[in-house]
């Protein structure tokens, strides 16, 4: 941001002694525009000295994927979509056949068990049970009456979500991928972290009387963020940051009126 080109010093005016003439005559003062000192970098110093930088819903080391941050005034919207309580989606690794004391695949080996009677129909059954009992969670930490005009436009809207502190909420998940022992989820969800999503693959191992471990997790969507929105290592610099903030502001202002009003 300092290399970017920068506008002219200021100009003011001095009076300055003209060039003396070969007469030798009386010394006079000529109003000139010199520039202002205090603007030359010398002077000066480095234009941007500290840019206020915040992080979003972090991502632990061994996640991946839209990892969103604010830029000055940007910290402000971090908040206010913070308060939106939006939805997140994940792409969920998971192995079945072993445990570990951390519910990953790089964990410390607890056991090993067999898998060979597990099909892609008992997954998909299990799957169901937990987006059953995450939808009774998300209705009782709505605080909203299930029989009135507002929960039906609230539900309609897609904005039926829990507007406080509530536990982690699954929204939906669905099985991508199934090949033993390996499979691939997609879970929405909101208030979680990337270790009880490991925990998820656990608990799933353990009702199909097996046990399984997370091999990854990335997230593909944080809100109104996707992965098309998010710029590779390759892809921090100026140019490419300002013209993710620019292509980025219409559709959060977009979300923070429709939520938040």
């Amino acid at each position: 941001l300092n290399a970017a080109p920068e506008r002219p010093p200021r100009q003011h005016v001095r009076f300055l002694p003209a060039p003396a003439g070969d007469d030798g005559g009386t010394t006079e003062l000529v109003a000139t525009r010199v520039p202002v000192l205090a603007d030359h970098p010398l002077v000066r110093g480095p234009r941007f000295r500290q840019l206020k930088i915040g992080a979003g819903h972090r991502l632990d080391v061994k996640a991946s994927g839209v990892f969103v941050l604010g830029i000055g005034h940007g910290n402000k919207l971090l908040t206010d979509l913070y308060n939106c309580h939006l939805t997140k989606v994940y792409t969920v690794g998971g192995l079945f056949g072993k445990a570990t004391d951390d519910f990953s695949d790089t964990g410390k080996l607890i056991e090993k068990t067999t898998f060979d009677h597990i099909t892609r129909e008992k997954l998909e059954r299990i799957l169901a049970v937990i987006q059953g009992t995450n939808h009774k969670a998300l209705l009782m930490h709505s605080n909203i009456d299930m029989k009135t005009q507002e929960a039906y436009e609230l539900a309609v809207k897609g904005l039926l979500r829990p507007m406080g502190k509530s536990p982690p909420i699954i929204t939906a998940i669905q099985c991508l991928q199934f090949t033993l022992p390996e499979f691939q989820l997609e879970i929405h969800c909101l208030h979680e972290t990337q270790q009880y999503l490991r925990k998820v693959v656990h608990e799933i191992g353990l009702e199909l009387k097996s046990s399984a471990v997370c091999t990854q997790v990335r997230r593909i969507r944080d809100g109104v963020f996707t992965l098309d929105d998010a710029l590779l290592r390759t892809q921090w610099n100026l140019q490419s940051i300002q013209k993710a903030i620019w292509d980025c502001q219409l559709k959060v202002k977009t979300e923070l009126d429709r939520t938040l009003g």
